[in-house]
């Protein structure tokens, strides 16, 4: 049945399949344009996603489920983690492979653990797209693509903005996502790799993405620094955000007394830069539902598929281009 189902879809989408895969800049949401007919052609696909995260994560799951809708030929079983658990990834993952759908979308909350399920798709002929976060080790034998901002490139992008900052040198800290993660491997090896030498980094330690978190532990480092820290680089916008509060009440101010980087670029991150709370944010473009129903057709159809796909972002370094950009953010 399995078979039987994804072939169906196969020979829909063969109509299709001269249509080269070509990824450009992301868009919001799904058009019209590529539609699959609905009916007997509709393709089943499994989400095994991250769930309730904080502003990314909502606008990314959402901009997948709204791309992937019945009206664009798709029938779409949204799998959330459980708490951000991995086992609920796997036994939803699994559910998936035993239900027999056409493709599988793939957002991990750990890096490592994949390659038994993964080859288990892959026995099965069903197609797995990773959508933002990679696996470890790396096999690319075992899924079809990875789409997502380049994370080695965004932070290296933040560290040349710092070193620009603080040319006589500056005393930082890094606030990272959860230990052991693709994204923040990445995050901090395009930071590494770029900071220069006279910037001292004093601590690194995981806030979890949290905003109480963060608050709390940037807190901690103030006191044990005696407020000589001039710099955070915060690896997603909640952290920073966290990151700000701890300063005001410290009784210094954000963006003059500590600079304070973020990655993802939501809208709460860029009002805070607008406002000055915050100094620099790099945006993580969540929006790449068309670019992930490109390869998902182009997968089904046969065609050759990029094993990597990168989605373009920007940053923002002023208050002036916080306030530009605000009309039209979408997250």
């Amino acid at each position: 049945m399995a078979h039987t189902a994804r072939f169906r879809a196969f020979a829909g989408l063969a109509l299709a399949g001269a249509m080269a895969l070509s990824i450009t800049a992301c868009s919001a949401g799904s058009s019209d344009e590529g539609s699959v007919p609905a009916g007997d052609d509709i393709v089943t696909v499994g989400f095994v996603a991250v769930g309730p995260e904080g502003g990314w994560r909502t606008a990314n799951e959402k901009n997948i489920q709204d791309s992937f809708s019945t009206e664009n030929g798709f029938d779409l079983k949204y799998a959330p983690a459980t708490n951000g658990d991995q086992n609920s990834q796997i036994t939803a993952f699994t559910s998936f492979i035993d239900e027999g759908v056409d493709v599988i979308l793939l957002s991990a909350t750990e890096a490592t653990g994949w390659e038994d399920v993964l080859k288990r798709a892959q026995e099965a002929e069903i197609p797995v797209v990773l959508l933002d976060r990679g696996i470890e080790p790396n096999d690319e034998s075992l899924y079809t693509s990875r789409i997502a901002p380049d994370n080695v490139g965004i932070s290296a992008s933040a560290a040349e903005w710092a070193n620009s900052q603080f040319p006589d040198g500056a005393n930082y800290v890094v606030l990272e996502g959860p230990p052991g993660l693709s994204v923040v491997n990445d995050r901090n090896k395009g930071w590494d790799a770029n900071v220069a030498d006279n910037l001292v980094k004093l601590e690194s330690q995981s806030a979890n993405w949290s905003t109480e978190e963060a608050k709390s532990v940037f807190e901690t480092m103030l006191k044990a620094n005696g407020n000589n820290i001039q710099l955070v680089f915060a690896q997603n916008d909640e952290m920073g955000l966290g990151a700000a509060l701890a300063v005001e009440e410290a009784g210094l101010k954000p963006g003059t007394d500590v600079k304070i980087i973020t990655i993802d670029g939501t809208k709460a991150a860029l009002e805070a830069l607008a406002a000055g709370r915050l100094s620099f944010v790099a945006e993580y473009n969540p929006l790449f539902g068309d670019d992930a129903i490109s390869v998902v057709k182009a997968a089904l159809a046969g065609d050759s598929v990029e094993s990597s796909i990168v989605v373009p972002s920007t940053t923002f370094d002023s208050p002036e281009a916080a306030t530009t950009a605000l009309p039209d953010r979408q997250y």
